[in-house]
């Protein structure tokens, strides 16, 4: 395994801390409101990324995330060839300047989505959540399911081709939460049996799974039997370590260490299984002195995941 921390694209303490507790694999969201550059598409843009994390001590593992406006590629919308291009030229800059992997979605107009942010966690930090009875699920339908699997079948065709080429893995990552529909839009990443499609619809080496445990278990899949059938298959390029309380309906996110998952039986699942990956915790609580202005990215909460994760991976003599 190769632990890791999504961090800022430009320098901040978050990137002091991640290199205070020993982690130097980074991963990145690059897109232009982050970077104040051009989206990764653009060489130079993505090669001074590139070159700030190495001259800081990190390897840049991955981007993560929509990398630039990708809603006309996701509904089916004109002018999304022009944006597939551009995704095909960042994948072939990624190539070139040995980023191996973007993590990417398919969640139409709505990304991962909280319906509330400040849940009492334990000791009173702050913890996000999400409840239908929170939202106004009642609104007309704007795209369906069946156009929305059309629109991702005309985009992983025409961009795994490149992706191959340049020699980087993308790493598709499930609807959260993972009902559907949401909001107006229907959301297709909700199942084990939609990973299974979505993997079928193009069979390559260089498509696989982000891992989104907590995100699986909210389908009500059981991670203990999809860690190896997945892991085994080689198809897990990328795990979020996360745990939550509930259901697709209505959980919770948790500390790593205060959730129903044996966080230390899923790791034990990943070794046993073949997986060597990439990893990273996810979705941690906003702990005493934090702003929660980033909620689920603040980082105490993240500085505590990672020494615990740590600690079960040495128990288990798992390399990271």
């Amino acid at each position: 395994m190769k632990l890791g921390l999504m961090l800022p694209a430009k320098p901040d303490i978050k990137w002091q801390l991640a290199k205070q507790i020993g982690v130097t694999n980074a991963i990145t969201k690059a897109a232009p409101e982050l970077t104040g550059k051009l989206p990764p598409w653009d060489f130079d843009s993505l090669k001074e990324t590139v070159e700030t994390f190495a001259e800081a001590g990190f390897k840049l593992r991955a981007l993560e995330g929509d990398e630039f406006d990708m809603s006309r590629i996701k509904m089916g919308l004109d002018g999304r060839d022009e944006d597939i291009e551009r995704y095909q030229q960042m994948l072939r800059n990624m190539g070139k300047l040995g980023v191996p992997m973007i993590c990417y979605n398919f969640m139409v107009g709505i990304g991962w989505h909280r319906s509330r942010v400040d849940l009492p966690e334990r000791g009173g930090a702050l913890t996000s959540g999400f409840d239908m009875a929170d939202i106004d699920n009642k609104v007309d339908l704007i795209i369906s399911e069946d156009e929305v699997w059309a629109n991702f079948e005309y985009f992983i065709k025409a961009v795994m081709p490149v992706a191959e080429e340049a020699g980087v893995k993308m790493a598709l990552h499930p609807d959260d939460p993972p009902v559907s529909p949401l909001m107006g839009y229907g959301r297709i990443l909700t199942s084990a049996d939609a990973y299974r499609r979505a993997m079928e619809i193009v069979s390559s080496p260089s498509h696989g799974i982000a891992f989104c445990q907590a995100t699986f278990r909210a389908m009500g899949e059981d991670i203990f039997s999809l860690i190896p059938e997945f892991g085994k298959a080689g198809k897990i390029f990328f795990v979020h370590l996360r745990d939550i309380k509930g259901e697709k309906t209505s959980f919770r996110e948790t500390f790593h260490d205060n959730g129903p998952t044996d966080m230390g039986a899923a790791l034990a699942a990943y070794r046993d299984a073949g997986v060597d990956c990439l990893m990273r915790p996810d979705h941690t609580p906003s702990m005493a002195g934090e702003e929660n202005a980033m909620p689920g990215y603040e980082m105490q909460g993240r500085l505590f995941a990672v020494g615990y994760i740590k600690g079960l991976m040495d128990a288990l003599g798992i390399n990271y």
